[in-house]
């Protein structure tokens, strides 16, 4: 892992500790959550980007699939 460093008001940081403390984590350990949730926004805008434009080769003439058919390996 790689070490950053983050500049924040002391008493801001210290509220973060304490809220940590009472859900047993550290704010180390928030911080790595929040990170991946949001480099994950990314990802995920791009995943419905592709669906989209793979949307426009697929005709589903109005009705959705069934589970059967959306199981089914071509």
């Amino acid at each position: 892992m790689k070490n950053i460093t983050f500049t924040a008001d002391e008493n801001l940081i210290e509220a973060a500790r304490e809220q940590a403390r009472e859900e047993q984590t550290t704010l180390n350990e928030q911080f790595r959550q929040w990170l991946e949730q949001y480099a994950r926004k990314r990802q995920a805008a791009r995943a419905v980007e592709v669906m989209d434009r793979l949307g426009q080769y697929v005709a589903t003439g109005g009705r959705a699939a069934t589970r059967d058919e959306l199981s089914e390996r071509r």
